[in-house]
Formats: structure tokens, C-alpha cells, sequence
């Protein structure tokens, strides 16, 4: 059989993964999902399926009449008895609640929100297509969101990173043992990350034959299926061709041979071992930052932005649909460009001479 590309075989297992998770839902929740599934991906459904575990679980520990019925005998009309005040107990109940291995967890502003923010769509589902009368869910406020500091590494952070991994001078001795054998793979990757602003998902999906060094870019795929070229300069360039070398006397483990970037179990590698490999080498040179494989994508972000002062150029190279979603990320720089701007425009010429000068 032939080899899948890794987005197909990642969406897959993730339609795998949806339906088993469905089938622990209240048998009206299919509806939902079969209604959702042009407009989103495997991904973000998985995530609405999470979020409505929480929901049900919620009313199966908190509320006296949900209680009493088994999650599957839960019916639709149900839901409308639910009252703006049952919602905000829910919001309540998200800061903090137990899973089923009784172990805390805490939300902060954000997973309220998103689940919050799933529950709508759960609810305006139903209203939209006249299963339920009522929406008390498009009456609960969301949580205010206080502005996250956005963290990136400063020019002098990016070098000193860099250098970190090609030397690997700060790593213990038995993290040295492990750099020898891949400083060159690490160097092309965080190369690639800093270099191009690519999501850690898109770099560990690429293939060798993704890597066009005629025209200088990487062939990607993006969320929501969507393939670009995305280019790359000779700095990138070099850290791959280098890798490349090496890479090409590798021989991958099966259904792995196309895979660009290897683990040392000549696997390709995973989201969590890039995240992990990022953690290591920034924590030697930004100790007080908490540097992920996003942080790098912000970075470059930034730094595309300083250069060009483009904000529709950086959110076309970061694959971002919407420009608002970049100039949100990017308002402070916006606000110095606009303040480095206030003498540029000059409206009289300026004079040598002074006309108070003693006369």
C-alpha cells in the first residue's frame, strides 16, 4: 500500500481518535459534529469533543435532575431546561475541578473560555436548525481576557541559541553525549523554526522531497489542508544541506523513509520531542523565558515585521487567515512604528538661522 502523506495519516488517526470520543457523548452530539465537519478540522473537533466531556460530566456531578439519568439517556430537549445561572455555575465550577482520576486541574482565562466558547457553538448548532427553542448559552458573557505579554527572543537571544546548539557548551555531560549525535539534525531544525516561522506541526510533516533548494523554499502543508511554498534564506539553506548529508546516509525505519527530520530511533520525529529539544537549548540561554516552538514562530514573526513593516506580508508568511489575529499579536511593534513615524513627516524646512537671533 502506498504511503500516506503525514497530514493524511495525522488526520486519520485523529478521525479515529473523534469517534471513539464521540461515542462517550449523548447520541444527539453526532448531529453536531456531522454538522460542523465542512467548516473545521480534525483537530478543532477533537477539541469540541473534549470540551463537551467536561460539560457532561459537569452536570452529572452538579446538578440534581442530570444526575439521576445515565449520560447516554440525556435527550436534547434537556438542554433548554438549563438556565443562564446553571452556565455561569459551570464557568464556575471550570476553575478549578477534578478529572477522573481525581486529580485537580485548574483552568486559567483561556480554557474557560474555549469552553465556554464551544458550549455556544454546541447550543446555536441546535437553535440554527430548530432543535431547540431556547439558547440560554448565547446569554452567558464569556470571561474577560487580560492580555498575555507576548515572549520572543530578542536579535542577541536568536544567536546565542543558535550557538548553544551547534556548541552545546552549557549541557550536562550526558546531554553532550546525545548532541554529538544530533547537533547538526537540532541546528537544521531550529534553523528552519527561526528561519521560515513554520508551526512545529508543519516542520515535523515535511518530507526530503518537500525541500526545494533550486527555488529556495519548503513545500508545506497548512491547517486546514491548504499547501504553500513557504521560502527560506541562505542562512536556512546551509543548516539543511548539512543535515541533508548526514540525513541521506540514515536508513529510516519503515513507512519512516520519507521523513526529513529522524529521532535517533531513525523515527520521524514528533511535536513533543521538537518541543522538548526547543525547552533544553533555551532554558541554557533565556533561563527566565519560556521559550517553546511557537515563541520561535513569534520571533520570526517579529522580526519580518521590524524589516519590512508589512503587517499583511508577515500574516500571509505565517498562514494566518485572518490579519487581525497577527495585528493583535503584533500591537506593541505597530504602536512603535507609529511613534518612530511622528517626525518623519516634516511640514516647514527647517532653517539655519534663527529668526530671534538678536535682532
Amino acid at each position: 500500500m502506498k504511503q500516506l502523506p503525514y497530514y493524511q495519516q495525522k488526520d486519520i488517526e485523529n478521525i479515529q481518535k473523534l469517534r471513539t470520543l464521540i461515542k462517550e457523548l449523548p447520541p444527539f452530539c453526532v448531529d453536531f459534529f456531522r454538522g460542523i465537519e465542512p467548516r473545521t478540522s480534525s483537530r478543532t473537533r477533537i477539541a469540541y469533543a473534549y470540551d463537551l466531556h467536561v460539560f457532561f460530566d459537569f452536570l452529572a456531578k452538579e446538578n440534581p435532575f442530570f444526575q439521576k439519568l445515565d449520560r447516554m439517556e440525556i435527550r436534547l430537549d434537556y438542554l433548554e431546561q438549563l438556565t443562564v445561572s446553571d452556565l455561569e455555575e459551570y464557568m464556575e465550577y471550570l476553575k478549578y475541578r477534578f478529572n477522573d482520576n481525581n486529580q485537580g486541574i485548574v483552568n486559567k482565562e483561556r480554557g474557560i473560555m474555549r469552553k465556554i466558547s464551544s458550549l455556544k457553538s454546541f447550543y446555536n448548532y441546535f437553535y440554527r436548525n430548530e432543535k431547540l427553542q431556547n439558547n440560554p448559552a448565547s446569554l452567558v458573557q464569556l470571561p474577560k481576557l487580560h492580555e498575555k505579554e507576548i515572549i520572543r527572543l530578542d536579535v542577541d537571544e536568536v544567536a546565542l541559541l543558535l550557538d548553544e546548539v551547534e556548541q552545546g557548551e552549557n549541557l550536562t555531560d550526558k546531554q553532550k553525549a546525545f548532541h554529538n549525535k544530533t547537533k547538526i539534525r537540532d541546528l537544521a531544525l531550529l534553523t528552519l523554526l527561526l528561519g521560515t516561522g513554520i508551526r512545529v506541526s508543519e516542520c515535523v510533516g515535511l518530507d526530503i522531497n518537500d525541500v526545494d533548494f533550486k527555488n529556495g523554499g519548503i513545500h508545506i502543508h497548512r491547517k486546514g489542508g491548504k499547501e504553500v511554498t513557504v521560502y527560506f534564506g541562505m542562512e536556512v539553506e546551509d543548516a539543511l544541506q548539512d543535515y541533508l548529508d548526514e540525513r541521506f546516509g540514515i536508513d529510516a525505519m519503515p513507512g519512516n523513509e520519507k521523513a526529513l527530520f529522524l529521532s535517533l530511533q531513525k523515527k520521524r520525529i514528533t511535536v513533543r520531542s521538537v518541543e522538548n529539544l526547543v525547552k533544553k537549548y533555551a532554558r541554557l540561554v533565556t533561563p527566565l523565558k519560556r521559550i517553546t516552538p511557537h515563541k520561535l514562530r513569534s520571533t520570526y514573526g517579529t522580526n519580518l515585521y521590524r524589516e519590512t513593516g508589512d503587517i499583511y506580508l508577515v500574516a500571509d508568511v505565517l498562514g494566518h487567515s485572518d490579519v487581525n489575529t497577527t495585528k493583535k499579536h503584533y500591537a506593541a511593534l505597530e504602536d512603535e512604528r507609529r511613534r518612530s513615524a511622528r517626525n518623519a513627516v516634516q511640514l516647514r524646512e527647517k532653517t539655519v538661522n534663527n529668526h530671534h537671533s538678536g535682532k
